[in-house]
């Protein structure tokens, strides 16, 4: 049976349980399976451009020993992405770009909600890479860790904060959720906000899923 592997690239555990849990959705008789495994070499949350640069090769390296048809990095900076790429024939999926390429298909202008303020330049360096600031409605931080994103506690209560700012005062027709560790408050976040919302490794996993099965 084919198989995608998603890789936490935090040593978070608790992220990587919200990852099987977001994603069992996908689970379907005769359809690939989907493994998620948490990078014990990997800080335990990726919050800094030194985190993003100190797990690329790591992640590289898992890859490259891995039994997959698709992989997905599921950390919103991508990290290692284009590394990863060069180290395998396999499609390499990075949660940002595919969450962002899914809200373009949802509405004209998107928001993104991100943990801290200081991973909001590293997210616009990306968003200009792509050639997709035009499309940007606004980005507001929660303030918080990974940690503390994914532990649940008044998580989901300050994610609707801002993601009604980002509805009401950005004019964001589409959420994105920029962090793997939200992944348990889409549902509850897109029935607050009455707008689509979208979690990045779902995204991702749904791409990964269309590529393995067309064989592409």
């Amino acid at each position: 049976m084919s198989r995608i592997l998603v890789i936490n690239p935090n040593s978070n555990e608790t992220v990587t349980e919200g990852l099987r849990q977001a994603l069992a959705v996908f689970a379907r008789p005769g359809s690939p399976e989907i493994f998620c495994e948490t990078l014990a070499e990997g800080p335990f949350g990726i919050e800094t451009q030194e985190h993003v640069e100190a797990v690329a090769m790591p992640l590289r390296r898992r890859i490259e020993a891995a039994e997959a048809d698709a992989f997905v990095i599921a950390c919103y900076s991508d990290p290692g992405l284009h590394v990863c790429r060069e180290g395998t024939a396999k499609p390499v999926f990075g949660i940002a770009e595919c969450g962002v390429l899914t809200a373009l298909a949802r509405g004209d202008r998107f928001g993104v909600i991100a943990i801290k303020s200081r991973s909001i330049p590293r997210h616009i360096r990306y968003l200009r890479q792509m050639g997709l600031m035009e499309r940007l409605a606004g980005e507001r931080a929660l303030e918080m860790s990974v940690a503390e994103s994914a532990s649940g506690e008044g998580t989901l209560a300050r994610m609707i904060e801002k993601g009604r700012e980002l509805r009401d005062l950005d004019g964001a027709g589409v959420v994105v959720m920029g962090c793997a560790g939200m992944a348990r408050h889409r549902a509850p976040l897109e029935r607050a906000l009455g707008v689509p919302v979208i979690d990045p490794t779902q995204a991702a996993v749904a791409m990964a899923l269309g590529t393995v099965l067309v064989g592409a």
